[in-house]
């Protein structure tokens, strides 16, 4: 089994969807030029929506798109401990953006507290920033697709 990438079937970009296959039968899909993902397990009628968005923010239920083969897509909150998290940000349908929030490492002094047990890194509040619909320039502000 092969990952590829595709066109996606919310936004129809070329080759901006990447497929990843769960098991012989299933693939899983993130676009990352709108920024949505979804499964061959996520299908409307076939899939728990209602379970699956119990603890999920109002903004991300609104936002969810159903594709022509019944795949049920929302949007990605990538959160990588060493660089950010990027994530869907507004008050609704009509006002939302892609937005991102870069980490920083921990004091010595924040290592000891127990919200930060294990962890080596926090959000940067002073970071925030917004990236209108460009969910790809939102990930690399995290510098998400930078290997070192």
């Amino acid at each position: 089994m092969t990952d590829q990438l595709t066109i996606c079937p919310k936004c129809k970009a070329e080759e901006s969807c990447y497929v990843t296959p769960i098991n012989e039968f299933h693939n899983a899909y993130a676009c990352f030029n709108c920024g949505y993902a979804t499964s061959d397990l996520m299908r409307d009628g076939e899939f728990d929506v209602e379970a699956y968005e119990q603890e999920m923010p109002e903004l991300y239920k609104d936002l969810k798109y159903l594709d022509e083969e019944k795949r049920v897509w929302y949007p990605q909150a990538i959160n990588i401990e060493d660089k950010g998290t990027v994530f869907a940000n507004g008050s609704g349908v009509e006002d939302w953006q892609w937005s991102a929030i870069k980490s920083i490492q921990l004091t010595e002094e924040e290592k000891e507290y127990p919200k930060f047990k294990g962890k080596t890194h926090k959000s940067d509040s002073t970071s925030l920033k917004g990236f209108g619909n460009d969910f790809f320039e939102a990930c690399d502000y995290i510098e998400l697709f930078d290997v070192k």
